[in-house]
Order: structure tokens, then sequence, then C-alpha cells
């Protein structure tokens, strides 16, 4: 785990983001951890978010980055786009346009569903926080083509790698479908390893979810 998956993971408890205990997720399951990036809410927790993204990416591809717009899909994932674009700026000196979309169309002023930099021609990432299901991302995909953009990946807070409706997860399951990458700061595993380090007690039920849940 790099310095900044390590960052966020204590922060994420510290500001009550990551909590261990017993959760019923929205698909039924009950979980030994519950995670909501919803709990960030300072320049603090977003410039570790930040960094985060900008690390997992450059991580890959250097310099050469694969995107040239990052995309925040109303409503949580529009500061995680500004905080990747000043995550890369801060760490690399990489200068990325960020822009963000409007549940609705506004049809008056500067009109339609699309604020910040063009998406036209450009290869855009989206950030957010955790992938459910493929609704979200087909959204994405849908706006993202009709502003005759290029889908090229998608940067998440955590992937929980567990089984979608088959047995693949949702995020093997967006990378098959859509053909593209799928790059989060933090895994099951990484909260796993937290877990063994800070609540002993939670390993074994954290294992016994996996084993349950897991995508093989």
């Amino acid at each position: 785990m790099n310095k900044n998956a390590m960052e966020i993971l204590s922060l994420s408890e510290a500001y009550g983001a990551l909590k261990f205990g017993d959760f019923t997720l929205k698909s039924g399951r009950k979980s030994p951890y519950f995670f909501n990036a919803g709990e960030f809410n300072d320049a603090r927790s977003f410039q570790a978010i930040g960094r985060g993204y900008a690390f997992a990416l450059h991580d890959i591809y250097g310099d050469i980055l694969p995107c040239d717009v990052l995309f925040g899909p109303a409503y949580k994932g529009i500061p995680l786009a500004m905080a990747t674009s000043m995550g890369f700026y801060e760490c690399y000196g990489i200068n990325v346009p960020f822009a963000f979309n409007r549940k609705e169309v506004k049809d008056h002023g500067e009109g339609g569903r699309v604020i910040g930099a063009s998406l036209k021609g450009k290869r855009v990432y989206s950030a957010d926080d955790v992938i459910s299901s493929g609704t979200t991302v087909q959204e994405i995909a849908n706006t993202i083509q009709k502003e005759e953009g290029i889908y090229a990946g998608v940067l998440l807070i955590l992937n929980r790698g567990e089984r979608g409706q088959g047995n693949l997860s949702a995020v093997q399951e967006v990378e098959e479908r859509y053909k593209i990458p799928v790059i989060p700061i933090l895994t099951f595993e990484d909260i796993l390893n937290f877990a063994k380090n800070n609540h002993p007690l939670m390993v074994e039920p954290m294992e016994a979810y996996w084993e349950q849940y897991g995508a093989k």
C-alpha cells in the first residue's frame, strides 16, 4: 500500500467514512465494514483524496496520462474531480482540466448539461467513490457520448471487489462492458490489512465476508 492510500485509510476512520461493525448494505448483504465518502467534508480530506487519485493514475502511466479531462458526476463526483485535478497539479505539475454535469438541463444563460472543460474529442476519466452497480457508469457514459467525448477510464476511492449479479465484481463488469480501466486508490485487501493492524477482532468477519461474496 502506498503512502497516499495509508493516509486516506487513516483519515477515513478518523472522519467516520470507514466503520467496522455489522451493517446491512443496499444489496441486503450483511457487511462487517461500511464505507461512505460523503463523510469527507473539508480541505484536508479532499487534498488527500486528490493526491491519492493522482498517484494511482500516475503510478501506472507516468507523465503521459491517458486522459485529457476529469469528469465529476453530480453530485458526489464534483468535488472528487476538482480534488483530483488539483492533486495532479500539486504532485506532478500536470494541469488536467475538469468538468461536471447538472442533474437538470439549464435552458438559459450558458445552457447545457455539462459545466467546465469541453469533452468533445477528449479522453475522459470519471471520478467516483465506489461502484455498487453499473447504473451510474451508464449515465456517465451517456453524458460523455452526448458531449462527443471518449470515455477512457474510471477513478475510484474504493474497489470493494464483491460479486455483482454473476461471478464478476461490479468493477469487472464495468471494465468488460465498456472496455475501460477502473483504477482504485483502495481495495478490499487494503481494508483487511488495516483491520489486521488496528481492529484484529474484525479480521475473521472480514475474511468470512470475502469468502462468501468476493469475486474470484
